[in-house]
């Protein structure tokens, strides 16, 4: 995936070994540290990104979710459910990012 955020992109030239470092570790958690489908996967992280308020990487969890198959209605189902669990600001903030990607999804 091409970086859509060009802070990431200055961090790998200036940090190579450690954002090799940051990527083996995801990789090793993220494909093979259990059974859940890679689908399912970044729809946790969109949610996660989502509660948590990290922007930037809310939208990269987006991309990669649909990349995986996730529909837009999967991925809305994903941060609707924020509502409950971490209120309705918290969602709004994400549901924002949502809306501002729709047209590029």
């Amino acid at each position: 995936m091409k970086d859509i955020h060009t802070a990431l992109t200055r961090f790998k030239a200036d940090f190579s070994p450690l954002y090799a470092m940051h990527e083996a570790l995801g990789k090793e958690i993220h494909e093979k540290s259990g059974p859940l489908p890679e689908k399912t996967r970044w729809l946790i992280k969109v949610a996660i990104s989502g509660a948590s308020g990290h922007k930037t990487s809310l939208e990269t969890h987006i991309l990669k979710a649909k990349e995986s198959g996730a529909s837009e209605d999967e991925i809305l189902h994903s941060l609707l459910l924020l509502i409950q669990t971490t209120g309705f600001p918290t969602f709004m903030e994400a549901f924002t990012v949502f809306e501002e990607m729709r047209g590029d999804l």
